[in-house]
């Protein structure tokens, strides 16, 4: 192994495998052969590879259009790595090939992974592996068969591939320049996509245990509250999307019953975090889209595809918050307390999502020119990894139209929004060193 990998802390590992997939992406993409009406510029092609990679969805081109075959194969590809993790795909072949694991690869696997402990990650990475594939080849065989009759076999199989892909890693890039708007009515698709979403969301952790369980009082503590947040979350949304929109004839007013209930439910999955959309993000009401923005900021589950804070981050944060208002010393949830120092990190995760997102949009607000919400609303789907826009009509997103500064910017926030805004502050600060010094204690008054 070089010297020089030797020396990066697990974060910083993680952290540049994913500018490497980046970069390697954006050479791809850049080539002449990917374009569709004439070759990418750098930027885009870099942006295009960043979304992906971070499984956001944020689009600056048309992808059916301005992506040739091999683009829209390189784009899929680098959804599938950027979701699975480049950690995870070389542990599959060395676990493949009979290799141990090196201390340095089983730290930076468990930092990707989310696990807590060492013990048993090479056949965890290959539990992974698999169980994406069953979710994905199973959605794609779905899809397939109901677009069959519309596209034909050949293409019916391949649109089928790239959207189960681009859903189980709550990517959201649609081969369709109208995303899923024209499927709005169709069960069929709602569902599935639906399905994979979350699906990748809950996390690989969850999916393994559930495989695995033999009722749900044997369940762990992790993954009984990943699902009932999750479960709240999306009824919640769902219910609240459906009020708040009812009386909107630009989004559910003119629609049947069905019709609205359907487009509800699928549009509080998406924010958690795919992009995809059966109705326009930018016609909806105020209150609709800062409800989105909160479920983006939130996100999925720790271990998945997905970005945010986490739901796991966001129950603790307001349990903490329940046990102070209380006056109780210990967070509890689900009849189990919770450690101090995870509150802690929960708290400081949620901080420095908060600050990065509010100083990233401030950033834009200058370098952009446009509204506050539309503004807020791009940076907080870029962070969550969601790729839900308010977008300016037609299949591009609002950063579409950004400068070369707020293409960046918003490419900084979708990859602290994939690898973790406490993983990537860390990498940056050079990782954890404990303090040689322990300094005399300070009153300060707060609140």
């Amino acid at each position: 192994m070089p010297i020089a990998r030797r020396r990066l802390s697990p974060s910083q590992l993680l952290t540049v495998s994913f500018v490497a997939l980046i970069a390697a992406g954006t050479v791809l993409l850049a080539l002449p052969v990917a374009g569709g009406r004439g070759r990418l510029s750098l930027l885009d092609a870099a942006f295009t590879s960043t979304s992906a990679v971070c499984v956001t969805g944020l689009n600056v081109l048309d992808t059916p259009r301005d992506l040739s075959l091999f683009g829209q194969v390189v784009l899929m590809a680098l959804i599938q790595l950027g979701g699975l993790g480049y950690m995870t795909l070389t542990t599959v072949i060395a676990v493949a090939i009979g290799r141990r694991l090196t201390v340095t690869e089983r730290l930076t696997l468990q930092e990707a992974l989310n696990t807590k402990t060492l013990e048993g990650l090479g056949r965890f990475a290959l539990s992974v592996f698999k169980l994406t594939l069953i979710f994905e080849l199973t959605g794609a065989a779905l899809l397939a068969l109901r677009w069959l009759h519309d596209l034909g076999a050949a293409r019916a199989a391949y649109y089928g591939l790239f959207h189960a892909v681009s859903a189980f890693n709550n990517a959201g890039f649609a081969l369709f320049s109208d995303n899923l708007v024209r499927f709005r009515g169709d069960w069929l698709v709602n569902l599935v996509v639906c399905g994979l979403i979350i699906c990748g969301g809950l996390g690989f952790v969850v999916l393994r245990e559930l495989g695995h369980a033999r009722g749900l009082r044997r369940l762990s503590v992790h993954t009984r509250l990943v699902i009932a947040l999750t479960a709240l979350l999306i009824a919640g949304g769902t219910a609240a999307l459906f009020l708040l929109e009812a009386r909107n004839p630009a989004t559910l007013a003119q629609l049947p019953l069905h019709e609205r209930l359907l487009a509800s439910f699928f549009q509080a999955v998406t924010p958690r975090t795919a992009g995809f959309n059966t109705i326009d993000i930018g016609a909806m009401a105020p209150a609709s889209l800062f409800l989105l923005m909160i479920l983006m900021f939130i996100g999925a589950s720790p271990g998945g595809t997905g970005g945010g804070v986490k739901v796991t981050t966001f129950g603790i944060t307001v349990a903490a918050l329940l046990a102070t208002v209380r006056g109780r010393a210990d967070t509890t949830l689900l009849r189990r307390r919770v450690a101090p120092e995870v509150v802690a990190r929960a708290f400081f995760i949620s901080l420095i999502a908060f600050l990065a997102l509010n100083t990233v949009a401030g950033l834009l607000l200058v370098t952009e020119g446009r509204q506050l919400l539309p503004t807020l609303f791009e940076t907080t789907s870029a962070f969550g990894t969601v790729g839900l826009s308010m977008g300016e009509g037609g299949p591009l997103s609002l950063a579409g139209h950004f400068s070369v500064l707020g293409k960046l910017l918003l490419m900084a926030m979708m990859l602290a929004g994939r690898v973790g805004p406490l993983t990537l502050a860390v990498a940056l600060a050079g990782g954890r060193t404990p303090p040689r010094v322990r300094h005399p204690e300070g009153r300060i008054l707060i609140g």
